[in-house]
């Protein structure tokens, strides 16, 4: 926990305004004056980090319930997930880009009919034309 103390500590120190949420298994995390914030802002519960720290936070799944109240707040936030620093959209285009990934690798090719093969690139397409807007 002592690296996304001190991540948390160098991002604040570049962009104090800016809320930062670490993804830590499958919740985000909120520490010191961002899990406060977000804590009276959202009612999230304030546990201890460590003996010094305190964090918040809220399961992955509930993603798209958080990021509404948090842009409601009109609060600047990012998500750090293994040492990259997204925005919300980037961060939520590139989790879809990557389970669309994760299902063509599945797919065995050898089985593939026409019709699923057609269907597969339709669906390659509106992803991907969703990701353009």
């Amino acid at each position: 926990m002592s690296k996304l103390l001190n991540t948390y500590h160098n991002l604040k120190k570049q962009d104090s305004q800016t809320i930062y949420l670490f993804k830590s298994g499958i919740f985000y995390l909120a520490l010191e004056d961002d899990a406060r914030l977000l804590s009276n802002e959202l009612q999230l519960k304030l546990t201890s980090l460590n003996n010094e720290s305190i964090k918040c936070g809220f399961p992955c799944s509930s993603f798209d319930k958080y990021k509404l109240r948090l842009n409601n707040l009109n609060k600047n936030f990012k998500i750090i997930d293994k040492d990259t620093i997204f925005d919300a959209t980037t961060y939520q285009n590139n989790k879809e880009i990557q389970k669309l990934i994760n299902d063509i690798k599945k797919i065995d090719i050898n089985k593939l009919s026409i019709t699923e093969a057609f269907s597969l690139l339709e669906k390659l397409q509106h992803t991907i034309n969703d990701y353009d807007n």
